[in-house]
């Protein structure tokens, strides 16, 4: 027999809620100012890399990584924005924008060239602690739906 008891929203699904949601925030702003060709932009994200090349090197990813990174920052939005209303479907979006960041981001760290004039550190270790947070982020949100946190 189930019952509907009430399963008190943990204090840290607030946070967790509240620092995604700035997270993909950000994310979101980066992929806007990118294709919206913003070179003021650009200039502060990358320092050292010249805007109209790294302008170049986004338009040359193949088609897939152009949508992962989208499907990853928006699903991501999405996802923090349902966390936070205690909505089970925030794991589908996590899930989805996991599935995008890996897409996207594994094109860049395996198969993408060298962006001339990047930190080669940033554009390796930035990736991976993007995908690391995108998979921790679908993890919880799972973890808070079995607890009965998300409804």
């Amino acid at each position: 027999m189930a019952t509907n008891a009430h399963v008190r929203t943990p204090v840290h699904l607030w946070i967790v809620g509240t620092l995604s949601l700035l997270w993909s925030g950000f994310g979101c702003y980066d992929y806007l100012m990118t294709r919206l060709h913003n070179a003021d932009y650009l200039k502060s994200a990358m320092p050292g890399v010249d805007p109209a090349a790294a302008l170049a090197w986004v338009e040359d990813m193949p088609l897939y990584a152009q949508v992962g990174w989208g499907l990853g920052v928006w699903l991501a939005l999405l996802g923090a924005v349902l966390l936070l209303l205690r909505n089970r479907w925030a794991v589908f979006a996590y899930g989805l924008s996991f599935i995008g960041a890996l897409v996207s981001l594994g094109y860049q760290l395996a198969l993408a060239p060298p962006l001339a004039g990047a930190d080669a550190a940033i554009y390796t270790i930035m990736p991976l602690v993007i995908i690391a947070v995108a998979l921790g982020l679908f993890l919880y949100a799972r973890v808070m739906e079995k607890k009965g946190a998300l409804h």
